[in-house]
């Protein structure tokens, strides 16, 4: 019996998998908002100080992949909801 069967035991109920559905829909919409103001922000910055467009661009990715490995780790727990 592995850990997943073992925090899963309960029976899946329809309203369940549709509020898995909406946390999956909520992390996308969420990570679509932070990258956005992320990217916003930089260019904002950029047009002040052009100068630090190199470091703050590569600032910026590490960010944004920050940001979306969140929202990737929250929708695939909210499909294993679903799906187990």
């Amino acid at each position: 019996m592995t850990l997943l069967d073992i925090l899963f035991q309960t029976v899946v109920q329809p309203w369940d998998q549709f509020g898995a559905g909406v946390g999956a829909g909520l992390a996308a919409i969420g990570a679509g908002i932070g990258i956005g103001r992320i990217g916003g922000s930089a260019l904002e910055a950029m047009a002040r100080q052009p100068e630090i467009s190199g470091d703050l661009r590569s600032n910026m990715i590490v960010a944004a992949a920050l940001v979306e490995g969140a929202a990737f780790f929250a929708i695939v727990v909210c499909l294993l909801l679903i799906f187990l």
